[in-house]
């Protein structure tokens, strides 16, 4: 798993961001969007604590959710995200890592080699889960006739 983080609110609640990878089966109404399956997702939680954060997430489908540190915590505009949305979980397509520009010139405070650094964030939309998931949704386990 990438990367992901957590902050608590001063209402106790906190918001829980992970990058996960896009489903398979996530054939939803968003499909051109960039994201094809396989591709790195960044998703928001809004929930009363971590664990209920990413109890909600399992009970969509999303079984292997770890939340391992704190490495990538959602920055202020996820959070504003996350609050101002009706269910509080969100999706967009993940910033992907790559070099930085490197500058021409010799070594010195004007040149010399940049370190990698991230693309700046992409300026996709949040997009609610069910987009992720597709348009059925995640209708829960098969259960055996009793």
């Amino acid at each position: 798993m990438a990367g992901g983080g957590f902050c608590r609110l001063p209402n106790g609640t906190v918001v829980v961001a992970l990058t996960l990878t896009r489903p398979a089966d996530g054939s939803g109404p968003y499909g051109g969007t960039g994201t094809a399956p396989g591709a790195p997702v960044r998703v928001l939680v809004h929930a009363a604590n971590r664990a209920r954060a990413l109890t909600r997430l399992r009970n969509l489908g999303l079984r292997a959710v770890y939340l391992r540190g704190n490495d990538r915590p959602p920055t202020p505009d996820e959070v504003t995200a996350v609050l101002h949305h009706p269910d509080g979980l969100l999706w967009r397509g993940a910033p992907q890592e790559g070099p930085a520009a490197v500058p021409t010139g010799g070594p010195g405070p004007q040149g010399g080699q940049a370190a990698p650094q991230a693309l700046p964030s992409c300026q996709e939309l949040w997009r609610p889960i069910r987009a992720l998931l597709g348009p059925t949704g995640y209708a829960g386990p098969a259960r055996p006739a009793a």
